[in-house]
């Protein structure tokens, strides 16, 4: 069955990329935000900075839940730029984990150590060694040409690794790569790969924006609960991944208002074909994940 008032998944994965992610655990797309784009978003960065009395000019700043502070980031909760990828991924139970800015001028202190995303104590790679629980979606809004501007340092492929020596410290390891791309970029990258910030040595102020998804059963990483005013101001499907449940087991059953969130992009269909008998109401059946088919083929 099907309805035209939903919509179809967005793009995701080619075969190519979706080899190349789980090889080195990030993805670089290229003047995927084209300059209007990079205005836009530069601007409700700049907007949010002034409305903050934490941001102080010449300092590091950053900023989480910032789909709920412009109507600019809102509207990257569902954009089909990314969100195809993580629909790949984690399929009819999608989350917005966490949505962040960063600010970081030359200068600037509060750059990262090594570390994977997530959980520490007993990381998500424990639980789920091949997939991902989190992805983490970078949208690049300043050009880096070269090393110490702020860039992030990544460790490729080690998404597959629970312990680095060098954890913990800002200490170089060999195979690292220092992040260099121009503005209009955008990063996907594994929650579990190693990474790091480089100092800001430059003239240049480092300006990047994250959005991270997963399950919608993980706990979200920058709010309990969305204002209910903002909400409704939301499109179906962006209301939706925000999961914001006053029924907190609906995190892990979400009503069956909230099926599908995405129809099939090959079929069309808002579920998978022969798998139950007709009587199984749709909110209760198991739908196979892109990441789940390919898998298996």
């Amino acid at each position: 069955m099907t309805d035209s008032a939903y919509r179809i998944a967005p793009p995701g994965f080619t075969d190519d990329e979706w080899e190349t992610f789980n090889r080195e655990g990030i993805l670089f797309f290229e003047d995927a935000l084209d300059q209007a784009a990079i205005d836009e978003l530069t601007a409700a960065v700049d907007r949010v900075c002034q409305s903050s009395p934490k941001y102080r000019a010449g300092e590091t700043f950053g900023c989480q839940n910032i789909v709920e502070r412009d109507p600019a980031f809102a509207a990257l909760i569902d954009h089909p730029r990314h969100i195809g990828y993580a629909y790949d991924l984690f399929g009819e139970l999608l989350k917005l984990h966490q949505s962040q800015f960063f600010i970081r001028p030359p200068g600037g202190e509060r750059y990262n150590i090594w570390h994977p995303d997530g959980a520490r104590a007993v990381p998500y790679g424990t639980f789920s060694p091949d997939l991902p629980l989190q992805i983490k979606i970078g949208l690049w809004l300043t050009d880096l040409p070269r090393a110490k501007m702020g860039n992030l340092v990544v460790l490729p492929g080690s998404h597959r690794k629970q312990y680095v020596d060098e954890y913990d410290s800002h200490e170089p390891i060999p195979g690292e790569q220092v992040v260099c791309l121009r503005k209009g970029t955008m990063t996907f990258m594994h929650s579990s790969i190693w990474h790091r910030v480089e100092p800001n040595e430059s003239d240049v102020v480092r300006k990047n924006i994250f959005y991270a998804y997963c399950p919608a059963w993980v706990t979200p990483a920058d709010r309990l609960q969305s204002d209910p005013a903002w909400l409704a101001t939301l499109n179906r499907e962006q209301r939706i991944i925000m999961r914001s449940y006053t029924n907190a087991y609906h995190n892990a059953k979400p009503p069956a208002s909230d099926f599908p969130l995405f129809l099939d992009r090959e079929t069309g269909m808002d579920r998978d074909p022969e798998a139950y008998r007709d009587d199984v109401a749709l909110h209760r059946r198991k739908r196979r994940t892109w990441a789940e088919r390919k898998r298996s083929a």
